[in-house]
């Protein structure tokens, strides 16, 4: 017996699963980026965002508004049998996995260039550290977890108006100190010390103490250093993600085959 209909339910609402995840998932990254925005009073002074190299929160904007938007088109396209929408999907997801295989191949072969992009980026945060909370707190993070202190090394905190070692005659404490993320040691029993970076870059500061205190090695050698610890699962994560990606330009562009086979049934039988 016939089939009456072309088009594969399987394909169909793998598509629809799918881009469901993918719509909830990019929904609630943006709800979380525009419930920052609204705690920090970013909407109030929009301008906010042009006073830091990257605001944290915008990237969670972007990127759940990116995805937000293919889920949407992805998952009304398959459950509409929508050409347009399915073609928008296949399209822009076309786009974005050939600018990651462009950013992955062009940042193996120009790897030196990437590391000191990667080091003008850091440097020209640091310099804002203070002047936004959650670009205060991804770099704490970054720095007590990659177990680095500034960009080079931990000297690239003379950038920082308020480490300053200038700032020193003034009365600063933090004058000629790094912020406490450097330390190798923040503290006991869940109290966060500090001060534990005050003064360790002063010309004085024992070299042996200074790095029995801080972290002396910079972040872009530190990140560098992981990757090739990581490097087998930095690769699957990446392959695997590239895979998804295919997967669904193909489930979408053979869905897209079947709805024009349906269409082209239906005129032949008027």
């Amino acid at each position: 017996m016939a089939r009456d209909t072309e088009v594969s339910c399987l394909v169909k609402y793998l598509v629809f699963g799918f881009n469901v995840i993918f719509w909830l998932a990019g929904g609630f990254i943006l709800g979380i980026g525009l419930w920052a925005w609204f705690e920090k009073g970013t909407f109030d002074n929009i301008t906010k965002v042009a006073n830091v190299p990257v605001d944290p929160v915008l990237i969670f904007v972007v990127v759940g508004a990116i995805m937000f938007i293919l889920g949407f088109s992805g998952c009304v396209g398959a459950l509409r049998e929508n050409i347009i929408l399915l073609r928008f999907f296949s399209v822009v997801l076309g786009i974005i996995f050939f600018v990651e295989l462009a950013v992955g191949v062009l940042g193996f072969v120009y790897k030196d260039w990437f590391k000191q992009q990667l080091d003008n980026f850091i440097q020209a945060n640091i310099i804002h550290y203070r002047d936004d909370p959650d670009l205060q707190n991804i770099i704490d993070f970054v720095q007590s977890y990659f177990q680095c202190c500034g960009g080079k090394d931990f000297n690239d905190w003379e950038n920082n108006i308020y480490f300053n070692c200038t700032l020193k005659a003034r009365g600063s404490r933090e004058a000629c100190g790094v912020p406490f993320s450097c330390c190798k040691d923040q503290g006991e029993n869940n109290v966060l010390n500090t001060q534990c970076g005050y003064d360790v870059r002063e010309e004085e500061t024992n070299p042996s103490a200074r790095a029995i205190a801080i972290y002396t090695k910079g972040c872009v050698p530190q990140f560098e250093a992981w990757l090739q610890d990581n490097l087998f699962v930095v690769a699957g994560v990446a392959i695997g993600i590239a895979l998804l990606q295919i997967l669904g330009i193909c489930f979408a562009n053979s869905l897209i085959s079947d709805i024009v086979a349906q269409k082209s049934r239906w005129q032949f039988r008027r």
